[in-house]
């Protein structure tokens, strides 16, 4: 079975993970054969070193957002020197909070409107040791105080989009599309952003490698004095845009 599991293009430790976890291998199997994500199987992933409880009410987490949190890491420790305030939007698992808060000297607050994904992330959480304050909100619609810097992955593909089966029927479509033509939630955090952010700030975003000119543009509207880069992924795809005030 480990053979015909690989065969379908997946990793040998993936493969003898499910075979470790499993309840009924065949049942299991005939799911992989319809595309059904295996990380759903096993039930986690490694994110940047910790463990992530994953289930099909979250966004299953990808190196691409791994690099996300590495490059925010690296701007935090060379722009503050004190403890920050971060706030995670659209948290899902919980996987960038757990790993900022790990890896900073930090207050990590992270937001999701899923009941279902907060349920995932407070575990998540837990078995992580780590101690986040997670709030149910439309972005900024439960949010109070102020911060050095917001991060999100949020949803980005257009509603005609094509995108792999697996994703499409499997995953979270909440945590997949958004209006205008996957702009809508950019546009939104950088509209209300600004009376939640310090004097001094990042904010840090994932963005389809599409999106870059556009969500720059819609950077510049908002936070025109601001430094404004966009960065690529290890596929050297525009992948993250940081806005900066130091």
């Amino acid at each position: 079975m480990l053979d015909r599991i690989i065969d379908l293009g997946i990793s040998k430790r993936e493969a003898e993970e499910l075979l470790r976890v499993s309840k009924d291998i065949d049942e299991d199997y005939n799911k992989l054969l319809n595309n059904y994500p295996i990380q759903y199987l096993v039930g986690y992933v490694d994110f940047y070193g910790y463990r992530i409880n994953v289930n099909e009410n979250v966004l299953i987490p990808r190196y691409e957002t791994e690099y996300l949190v590495e490059k925010t890491i690296n701007y935090i420790e060379k722009i503050f020197n004190s403890k920050v305030d971060i706030l995670d939007i659209g948290t899902g698992s919980g996987a960038i909070s757990i790993a900022l808060k790990k890896n900073l000297d930090s207050n990590v607050t992270a937001v999701d409107i899923s009941k279902e994904a907060l349920t995932v992330a407070k575990e998540n959480a837990e078995i992580n040791g780590t101690i986040i304050n997670f709030i149910e909100s439309d972005i900024f619609s439960n949010v109070y105080g102020k911060f050095d810097v917001i991060i999100s992955n949020p949803p980005y593909i257009s509603e005609n989009e094509k995108i792999m089966d697996s994703v499409k029927k499997y995953e979270p479509h909440l945590a997949l599309y958004a209006k205008n033509n996957g702009l809508y939630f950019y546009e939104k955090i950088l509209e209300e952003s600004k009376r939640y952010l310090n004097k001094k700030f990042i904010i840090a975003f994932e963005i389809g490698w599409w999106q870059a000119e556009a969500i720059c543009n819609i950077a510049k509207k908002y936070y025109n004095d601001s430094k404004i880069t966009v960065e690529k992924d290890l596929s050297q795809k525009d992948r993250y845009i940081f806005i900066i005030n130091e």
